[in-house]
């Protein structure tokens, strides 16, 4: 038994029209579906919503509801505002560079590009607050993907024990991928 894929990610937005047009406009998905209830069919909870649906690319889908009862929305504060994101990929470094000048010729901060090693990322913040991140990969993905999976267990087993990053992907930030 696995799972297939994700259905579907959801995240609040302060305004769902808004949400949906900045999506389209900044990342060019598609607006696939928009539900509205005045009671929660899960929890049968009356309470009206806006659930709207867009095209992530590849059968992945962003989700966002608008709960115009619920408190003003915030993100959680005990967390730094770098880790909680939604990175999408895209295809080339083009691409990620086309992407940025459009994100910046609409008034949209961006920081990056920023070098992962195996992947090149750009970052910015939606109308919600939420950070996204544009990633392309790097021309030698594959190859450093190998030697990532080879120590994967490796490292976790010692960051668990220490709460240190292990040393086992070094070479990384140094971009040198010789054996």
């Amino acid at each position: 038994m696995k799972i297939d894929q994700i259905h579907h990610v959801a995240y609040r937005c302060k305004d769902a029209k808004q949400t949906v047009d900045w999506y389209v406009k900044n990342l060019k998905m598609d607006f696939v579906l928009a539900i509205a209830e005045d009671k929660v069919p899960s929890t049968h909870e009356p309470d009206p919503y806006m659930h709207v649906f867009l095209d992530a690319g590849n059968g992945n889908v962003l989700a966002f509801f608008e709960l115009p009862t619920k408190p003003e929305m915030s993100r959680d504060l005990n967390t730094p505002p770098w880790v909680q994101h939604i990175a999408f990929k895209v295809k080339d470094r083009d691409t990620l560079l086309e992407f940025k000048q459009n994100l910046e010729d609409n008034g949209i901060e961006v920081l990056g590009v920023t070098d992962h090693s195996i992947f090149h990322s750009i970052y910015f913040f939606d109308p919600n607050g939420h950070r996204l991140e544009l990633a392309c990969p790097d021309p030698q993905e594959d190859e450093m993907l190998k030697r990532l999976d080879s120590v994967k267990w490796d490292m976790l087993e010692e960051w668990s024990k220490t709460k240190k990053a292990p040393r086992h992907a070094e070479w990384m930030h140094k971009k040198e991928l010789s054996s």
